[in-house]
């Protein structure tokens, strides 16, 4: 059998975010649902919710759909088209598809499409609770074989290294990029998705409170310091301790806490802490800027660039 992911697999984007946005422009007392869902994935990129978690909450959009089957069906007379031509080729009777996305949402096309065993998140098309676990990652294969204790899988076809382990089970394997089929082995992500991860999202956030947390510290030096290059040292250091467990914690979700690994972490942020002081030279010697406003633009320069070291040095997996 061939088995296959849904989103940016089989459909070319995300299936679950198109039809959020779908019924947001058709039903706008939906809106109300955003401010809740964004301070979920907030969360979410926290460590602070599980997936699961933030699904349901982003799920209460739900409450606002009258009629959740009709306008699935809608949703999918305008969107069968980004269905990826070369499905047509490989289909089989026999596929089975594998998806995050809720059931609800995935049956009818795959129905449409003749596909006869999907296995996705079993979510409460009214409630928007789930049943059991987000199916991604791991949670994919425990529901594969809970379908089919023997199953054996002949080619795997996914767009993301996520489900390497369900390619690891399949014969063959390939990332499906764009319209091209790439050999699992064989597939290089480019450089710049780094920076379209989760983790850098969650370094983002962590780079925020860190900009806060490092102006105030540096004006509390600078009100016995003078001196705003020489007060800004002690208060990078100080917001710098903090963005290490934070970064261990939330971005990186490593706990092993300790002297070595923060120094590393420390040398991790040095090209970024040259560039601070030189910004805080000149905007303070040149411009004259009021030190808050010198502190806060410093902290935001040189961040992928921190990232990129920090993820690559500091918190390198084998």
């Amino acid at each position: 059998m061939n088995v296959y992911d849904f989103d940016g697999t089989i459909y070319s984007g995300d299936s679950t975010a198109d039809f959020y946005i779908h019924c947001l422009k058709r039903y706008p007392a939906a809106l109300k649902s955003v401010p809740g869902m964004i301070f979920a994935f907030v969360l979410y990129l926290l460590n602070l919710y599980s997936t699961t978690r933030f699904k349901e909450r982003m799920y209460k959009f739900l409450h606002y759909v009258p009629d959740v089957d009709k306008e699935i069906n809608e949703f999918w007379n305008i969107n069968q088209s980004k269905i990826k031509a070369y499905y047509s080729d490989t289909h089989r009777d026999s596929d089975v598809v594998i998806s995050a996305s809720p059931e609800f949402l995935l049956a009818p096309i795959c129905e449409r499409l003749g596909i006869k065993t999907l296995i996705a998140s079993r979510v409460d098309k009214k409630t928007g609770k789930y049943e059991g676990e987000n199916c991604r990652d791991k949670e994919k294969v425990r529901r594969f074989y809970e379908w089919k204790a023997d199953a054996e899988i002949d080619t795997f076809y996914s767009d993301s290294l996520a489900d390497t382990p369900l390619a690891e089970l399949a014969e063959r394997a390939y990332i499906v990029n764009g319209g091209r089929l790439i050999p699992w082995d064989d597939y290089k992500p480019p450089k710049y998705k780094m920076f379209l991860s989760r983790e850098f999202m969650t370094f983002l956030i962590v780079g925020v409170i860190n900009t806060f947390a490092g102006s105030v510290f540096s004006m509390f030096y600078r009100s016995f310091i003078t001196n705003d290059v020489i007060a800004f040292l002690p208060g990078f250091v100080s917001a710098n301790i903090l963005s290490y467990f934070l970064n261990s914690a939330c971005t990186f979700r490593d706990y092993n806490f300790g002297v070595v690994k923060y120094l590393k972490f420390l040398i991790s942020c040095m090209p970024n802490l040259i560039v601070q002081i030189i910004m805080v030279a000149l905007l303070s010697g040149i411009f004259h800027l009021p030190s808050l406003i010198v502190y806060l633009a410093a902290a935001v320069i040189g961040v992928p660039a921190t990232f990129v070291c920090v993820k690559l040095f500091a918190f390198a997996k084998k």
